[in-house]
């Protein structure tokens, strides 16, 4: 049951990009990094082991956060004329106790890091509208510990896998401090995930010109089925983030 909630972090992923592009195109590289919470409930289907039973799970945002241990986001992109790189770390340790039996307590720690990068071309550059293609993937690495300490009895599983991903993201300027940002991929393909799909929209406040916070909502759903094991969950809530441009 612990893996069931404690699989927020397995995603974790692209809220990036939600500063804005610069107006001008220029030969000079331009960079952005973005520190961002996601505030996740979760709901779906989980089998840790290939002998172990289903578990399904739905889990509101403060049932998530009481699990969890520690966390870091962080995503970043660079971008030279129209061609962009984008790239976004996410880490996250999470423990559950509860009682297995009168006296005998069951302990499960779950710890997860996803990578992804892609890069891409911006196809569409107007005085307000801005759209970028990319392709790239994301590599998962989900770590899993159970123990029952007063019976010595204790067991790990470890999942690896890389998915592919296409990628689009639109953003529009709506006046000169405000502007939204649209953000949707899908990938696996069955060749890691058997499909993955996420959808991200925010609304961005440029405080200076090189500081702005974003606001929004995060959509994302995995469904995963290999050698036994099995992950088929949708992740929703908000988000903030805070970027800055140099």
């Amino acid at each position: 049951m612990p893996n069931a909630r404690l699989l927020i972090a397995s995603v974790g992923f692209l809220a990036a990009g939600f500063a804005a592009n610069t107006h001008a195109q220029d030969d000079s590289w331009r960079f952005q990094l973005t520190p961002y919470v996601w505030m996740v409930g979760l709901a779906g289907d989980v089998r840790p082991l290939s002998n172990a039973p289903t578990i399904s799970t739905s889990r509101s945002f403060s049932d998530v956060l009481s699990d969890l241990e520690g966390a870091f986001f962080m995503a970043g992109s660079a971008r030279k004329d129209r061609w962009v790189l984008f790239g976004d770390v996410t880490w996250a340790s999470l423990g559950h106790e509860s009682t297995l039996l009168p006296g005998v307590a069951i302990e499960g720690n779950l710890r997860q890091r996803s990578i992804t990068a892609a890069a891409g071309y911006q196809v569409l550059n107007t005085p307000t509208q801005y759209l970028d293609l990319l392709a790239g993937a994301r590599a998962w690495r989900i770590e899993a510990d159970v123990s029952v300490p007063a019976l010595g009895v204790s067991a790990s599983h470890t999942e690896r896998w890389v998915d592919p991903l296409l990628a689009a993201r639109l953003r529009s300027t709506w006046t000169p401090k405000w502007s939204t940002l649209v953000h949707i991929d899908g990938g696996g393909f069955g060749i890691g995930a058997s499909s993955t799909w996420q959808a991200v929209a925010t609304a961005n406040y440029q405080v200076n010109d090189a500081f702005h916070l974003s606001a929004g909502f995060r959509h994302l759903a995995v469904d995963r089925d290999e050698n036994g094991t099995r992950v088929d969950v949708s992740m929703s809530g908000p988000l903030l983030g805070a970027t800055w441009m140099f």
